[in-house]
């Protein structure tokens, strides 16, 4: 909802959100403890946080944080169980984003890692433009490797793959994971990919086939980073991703009667 020019009025996003707790989903990432001036639309993060987490069942929530003193805020927050962090490959990047070089951005996430840990919340660091940036700035695997030793000397495990301007190709995906999964092969692999619809498959495929376990989606394919600076690409969509599974004969768990009452929503959420 970030990237959105309207602000979503807070009992719409605890209706929506609560609905999508009801399809049995394994996380779900429903809102940010960031500045209300850098992203107004995430201002009552708190607030929908503790109308929702009563209905979260076996989902885990997850808020992301850009910096400290939100994740002492989301680590104070009754019914949070997941932080997640974007930490970028991209240097010009991590400084739209957090403000901080990558570097400074490293330091503060060492005391992040410290918060979540002494409250029991599990971490998720986001390696952002990790296929690729809009800004000519050079990717490799040696750099991936480099930051997420780090980020495993911190103790963080859950890892995920971000491609967040649309970038990566399912071989780029295909051959990152598998370098990825085999050097780190303990770690818990995640993919976030933003990408166009008609993309959806053919990129879920190539990241489950490499070794990824988790897969980030957006009913109707939603989403996309306003502060990239380059054109939103929304996320993998939900609908495509399970077509995938099916035909992959993977189990999901997904109530699908839920899930269409969730999708009969979108109109209300995403459209002024």
């Amino acid at each position: 909802m970030q990237g959105l020019a309207h602000i979503v009025k807070t009992d719409v996003k605890i209706a929506y959100l609560k609905s999508l707790l009801a399809v049995g989903f394994p996380v779900l990432d429903f809102g940010s403890f960031v500045s209300p001036k850098a992203i107004p639309q995430m201002a009552d993060t708190g607030e929908v946080l503790a109308s929702i987490a009563p209905f979260k069942q076996n989902t885990k929530l997850l808020a992301i944080v850009a910096n400290l003193r939100g994740a002492q805020q989301a680590a104070a927050a009754e019914g949070l169980d997941v932080q997640g962090f974007p930490l970028s490959v991209s240097e010009q990047f991590q400084q739209r984003n957090t403000g901080k070089s990558i570097d400074e951005a490293l330091l503060e996430l060492a005391k992040i890692a410290e918060a979540t840990h002494r409250v029991g919340q599990s971490l998720t660091v986001y390696l952002s433009m990790a296929f690729g940036n809009p800004y000519g700035e050079e990717v490799s695997a040696d750099r991936l490797a480099q930051l997420t030793r780090r980020l495993v000397d911190m103790g963080v495990s859950d890892i995920a793959l971000s491609d967040t301007v649309g970038k990566g190709t399912p071989g780029d995906i295909a051959h990152t994971f598998t370098q990825m999964q085999q050097a780190f092969p303990t770690l818990t692999w995640i993919c976030h990919l933003h990408a166009r619809k008609e993309q959806a498959q053919a990129l879920a495929a190539a990241a489950v086939a490499a070794g990824c376990q988790h897969l980030d989606t957006a009913l109707g394919g939603y989403g996309g980073c306003p502060l990239s600076g380059d054109a939103l690409t929304g996320n993998l969509d939900t609908d495509a991703v399970l077509a995938f599974a099916n035909q992959a004969n993977l189990s999901t768990g997904i109530n699908k009667e839920a899930l269409a009452e969730a999708r009969a929503f979108l109109p209300r959420v995403f459209q002024a």
